[in-house]
């Protein structure tokens, strides 16, 4: 399949409308239909709905959405891959939870670079069900969580043990509800601890 069906796929998903992903393709809104009718002509299912006020996808678009990203994901990255710099033998792909970020990988890419000067290094950050697919579908090398999810292929390494303390403004006993209190969801197994520690 044409990259660039999938990309003119994605664009008018994004901005709702032909003439509008027209002039960010910057084609013709002419070759964006074509490209679209080839796109469901390969398919056998049309893929969105036209109308006055924009264009929605059908049943098979939102289908055919996820697929498409990821055809256009895997596509850069191999261009990326392939189209090494001289003095590069690979290209090792990481990527890190937000929170993480600052903490572990910024410290850990320079680190990388002296340790294997070789390998290029491409990274992201991202949430962590994002990261957790991205690493099932081979995508990323190396993904830095909070939560990672046992799957098969996949080898689960703990790099560390990190203490949170709850803080205060003013004196108090934990056993004292605060109306200033101020909850920070940092995903389920925190919610469970704190659960624990903090029962109401």
């Amino acid at each position: 399949m044409n990259i660039d069906l999938a990309r003119t796929f994605l664009e008018i998903v994004e901005t709702g409308n032909f003439n509008k992903a027209a002039e960010r393709l910057n084609i013709t809104q002419s070759t964006v239909s074509m490209r679209i009718k080839a796109l469901e002509d390969e398919l056998g299912r049309p893929l969105f709905v036209r109308s006055k006020t924009g264009t929605g996808l059908t049943a098979a678009g939102m289908q055919f959405r996820r697929y498409a990203a990821s055809l256009v994901r895997v596509w850069e990255q191999a261009r990326q891959e392939i189209a090494l710099p001289p003095g590069f033998r690979t290209v090792l792909n990481v990527g890190g939870q937000f929170s993480l970020w600052d903490r572990l990988l910024v410290q850990w890419i320079p680190w990388m670079r002296t340790a294997l000067p070789d390998v290029a290094l491409r990274a992201e950050v991202g949430l962590s069900d994002g990261l957790m697919r991205q690493l099932s579908e081979g995508m990323l090398d190396i993904g830095v969580m909070y939560s990672p999810q046992s799957r098969p292929g996949l080898h689960i390494e703990k790099l560390l043990d990190e203490r949170l303390v709850m803080v205060s403004t003013k004196p108090r006993q934990v056993e004292d509800w605060d109306e200033d209190y101020v909850f920070v969801d940092w995903g389920p197994e925190f919610r469970q601890g704190h659960g624990q520690a903090f029962p109401t």
